[in-house]
C-alpha cells in the first residue's frame, strides 16, 4: 500500500494512526533477529498517534503524512530514545533538539517509531561497523545489509514501516537500497536541511529516504525539502512533485561503470533496465566518463579530511564518552577517543589528519579537490546532451557478513558507483532492477543534474510498473 492510500484510510476513519503504529511496533519486534533497530520510541509514538486520531475526530487535517509510521537512522537527533550514531562515544546521548527534517515530517503527521542501526558515525558500507553489532540483509541473513544506512533499508524492505530516513555521504542510502531491493534516494546537496544530523563530511552529507514505491519517495522528499535558517547550505525551495516525467528522455549509460570490475549479473540487470527504458520510448546511449575511475580515490581523500575535522569535537570533555581513571588532560583526550571510536572511525581520522597536514596538504587534499572539479565538469558536460545518466548502484549484490571486514580497500570499493554523484552534489536514486541467480536484489542508479530531483523520481515512478 502506498503512503497516500494509507493516509486516506486514516483520515476516513477506516483505520487509525494508533493501529498503524501498533502494527509497526509489532513488526519491529517480530523482526528483531535482523538487528535493524537500535531502539523503539513506542511511548512517544503511541501518544502522538492518539493526538492525530483526536485531531481527525475534530475534523482537523493533521497533514499529508497523517498516521504514517517511520524510522530514522540513529544519527538524526530525535526525541524518545538516545541518539547514538551506533557509537560507544554517544551511547547515552539524549538529543536536546530534533533534526529539522524530523520536525517537518512530524508536523506533516508522520510518527517516528524507532531509531535504526548504522555503521558508527556512518563510516562504512555494510553496517558491520556498528558498536551494537551488525544488521542482517532483509533477503538473506547471511549477507550484509549494506551501509551505512543499513538498518533503515532493512526495516523498509521488511515492511516494518512505509519509509525510513537515511543519510547519504557517498552512497549510504543508495547502496543498502540496492542490497535490500527498495528505492533509495539521495537528493541534490542542499535540498533538505542537515541541521540535527551527526556530521560526517559536510560537503557531501545529504538527508534522504528509503521507500518501497517511487511515489512514496516523492511525497516524503517534498515534506523534507526546503530552506532552513539553521542550515546555510540549504537551497531555496524548488521541489515540486511530478506525477510523470511526461516526455521522452535521453539517458547516458556510463561505459566505465559497466566494465570487468562489475559482477556479470549486475551488468545484465542494468542492461535489462536500460532496455526497459528504451521500450518505454526513451533514448539510452553509451557515454564515456574518463574521470569516473578516479572518483573513489578523490572521495577517500576529501571525506576523511572532513571526518577528522568533524570528529575533533569528541574529546571526552564537553559531551559523549569520557574515559575514567585518567590523570592528565592529554590522557583524557587520548583514552576517550581511543575507547569511544571504532577502528574504522580511527582509520578515517588518521587518513584525514595526514592529508591535511602541512607536509601533504598540497600533494593530496588540494590535488583531490582539483580532481573533484574535473569530475564535476565532466558531469556538467554530459548533462548538456543527456537528461540523466545510468549506472549500477553497486558493483556486486550484497556480500557475506564478515567477508570484507579485514580488507578496508575491498570494503571501500563497494561505494565505487555511488561516490561520483556525491562528490558533484547531484541527485541520484537506486531503483530495484532485478536480482541475482541466488535471489539477491540488484539496483540500477539514475543520476540527474542539480535540482532535477522531482523529474528523476518521476522517471523512477514511470518505470516502477516495468520492473514488477
Amino acid at each position: 500500500m502506498k503512503i497516500i492510500e494509507l493516509v486516506d484510510k486514516v483520515k476516513k476513519g477506516e483505520t487509525t494512526a494508533r493501529a498503524q503504529v501498533e502494527q509497526s511496533l509489532a513488526k519491529a519486534q517480530e523482526t528483531e533477529e535482523y538487528h535493524a533497530l537500535l531502539s523503539l520510541t513506542a511511548e512517544r509514538a503511541l501518544q502522538r498517534a492518539d493526538e492525530i486520531d483526536e485531531r481527525i475526530k475534530k475534523g482537523e487535517n493533521p497533514g499529508v503524512l497523517a498516521g504514517v509510521p517511520f524510522v530514522v537512522k540513529d544519527n538524526y537527533l530525535a526525541f524518545g530514545a538516545p541518539t547514538t550514531a551506533a557509537a560507544k562515544m554517544l551511547e547515552n546521548f539524549q538529543a536536546p533538539v530534533q533534526a529539522t527534517v524530523v520536525e517537518k515530517l512530524e508536523t506533516a503527521g508522520a510518527i517516528c517509531i524507532g531509531k535504526s542501526n548504522l555503521d558508527a558515525f556512518a563510516h562504512g558500507g555494510s553496517t558491520e561497523n556498528s558498536y551494537f553489532g551488525a544488521t542482517h540483509n532483509a533477503v538473506d541473513q547471511t549477507k550484509v545489509a549494506g551501509g551505512s544506512s543499513g538498518g533503515s533499508a532493512v526495516v523498509t524492505a521488511l515492511d516494518v514501516v512505509p519509509f525510513a530516513l537515511g543519510t547519504d555521504t557517498g552512497g549510504s542510502i543508495r547502496q543498502p537500497a540496492s542490497f535490500n531491493g527498495v528505492y533509495g534516494f539521495k537528493p541534490t546537496y542542499g535540498l533538505s536541511s542537515r541541521y540535527g544530523a551527526v556530521a560526517m563530511a559536510s560537503s557531501t552529507d545529504t538527508m534522504g529516504c528509503f521507500a518501497r514505491h517511487a511515489d512514496d519517495v516523492a511525497l516524503v522528499t517534498s515534506v523534507m525539502a526546503g530552506r532552513d535558517d539553521k542550515d546555510m547550505t540549504t537551497l531555496p525551495d524548488y521541489f515540486e512533485m511530478q506525477k510523470s516525467a511526461g516526455e521522452y528522455l535521453k539517458i547516458g549509460l556510463i561505459s566505465e561503470a559497466m566494465g570487468d570490475g562489475v559482477d556479470a549479473e549486475v551488468r545484465a540487470n542494468v542492461n535489462d533496465f536500460a532496455d526497459k527504458l528504451r521500450a518505454a520510448g526513451h533514448v539510452v546511449e553509451d557515454v564515456d566518463m574518463p574521470s569516473l575511475k578516479y572518483a573513489l580515490a578523490i572521495y577517500y581523500i576529501v571525506v576523511p579530511a572532513e571526518v577528522s575535522s568533524n570528529l575533533a569535537r569528541y574529546d571526552g570533555v564537553r559531551y559523549g564518552y569520557r574515559a575514567e581513571g585518567v590523570k592528565t588532560l592529554a590522557e583524557l583526550y587520548g583514552r576517550s577517543r581511543n575507547e569511544g571510536f571504532m577502528t574504522e572511525n580511527k582509520r578515517r581520522i588518521m587518513i584525514g589528519s595526514y592529508v591535511l597536514s602541512s607536509g601533504f596538504f598540497d600533494a593530496y587534499y588540494l590535488k583531490a579537490q582539483k580532481a573533484r572539479t574535473v569530475l564535476i565538469n565532466e558531469f556538467n558536460k554530459l548533462f548538456e546532451k543527456y537528461d540523466f545518466l545510468l549506472l549500477p548502484t553497486a558493483p556486486t549484490p550484497a556480500f557475506g557478513l564478515g567477508e570484507n571486514t579485514s580488507d578496508p580497500v575491498k570494503m571501500y570499493l563497494a561505494d565505487v558507483m555511488t561516490v561520483p554523484p556525491s562528490l558533484a552534489g547531484l541527485p541520484a536514486i537506486s531503483i530495484p532492477a532485478g536480482s541475482s541467480s541466488s535471489g539477491l536484489p540488484i539496483g540500477a542508479q539514475l543520476v540527474g543534474p542539480m535540482k532535477s530531483d522531482a523529474k528523476l523520481i518521476a522517471l523512477a515512478g514511470d518505470m516502477e510498473g516495468e520492473n514488477e
